[in-house]
């Protein structure tokens, strides 16, 4: 079982900023269009961290069980390393999508229902960017 330690680390705090910036980018224009509304940011925050913290533990899953992790070299990913069981983390992931999904909704429902299926797409993504049969994180471009 991993502590509390390991799953923190296996959420991967140092991506958290690719999730933070763009909606910190988005708060500071509207701040100065003089449109800010506090409330929705910090909404949009949680998804955002949400889903960064879910594609991690997505792909921790994913690679664990692909076996792609076994021989890695640098940060600890917790099926790779045996840390967690392949079923802790992908219901790690979920429960990471899970917020996002009722935090997404909530916001969807105060702003635009259009977020919901942007939404979609993003958990879709997430998973399957080295998860599912045939995973386009693993193809070149």
């Amino acid at each position: 079982m991993a502590t509390a330690e390991q799953w923190l680390e296996g959420a991967r705090p140092r991506t958290l900023p690719a999730a933070v910036a763009p909606v910190l980018a988005g708060t500071g224009v509207a701040a100065h269009l003089g449109a800010s509304r506090w409330g929705l940011a910090a909404l949009a925050l949680v998804v955002a961290v949400a889903l960064q913290v879910g594609v991690n533990y997505a792909n921790d899953y994913s690679d664990g069980v692909r076996g792609t992790d076994d021989d890695r070299v640098g940060p600890l990913r917790l099926v790779g390393s045996g840390a967690a069981s392949a079923k802790a983390v992908r219901l790690a992931a979920f429960a990471a999508f899970t917020v996002a999904a009722v935090v997404g909704l909530l916001l969807a429902a105060l702003t635009s229902w259009w977020l919901v299926g942007l939404g979609l797409l993003c958990i879709l993504a997430a998973w399957y960017y080295t998860g599912g049969s045939n995973p386009y994180g693993y193809r070149g471009l």
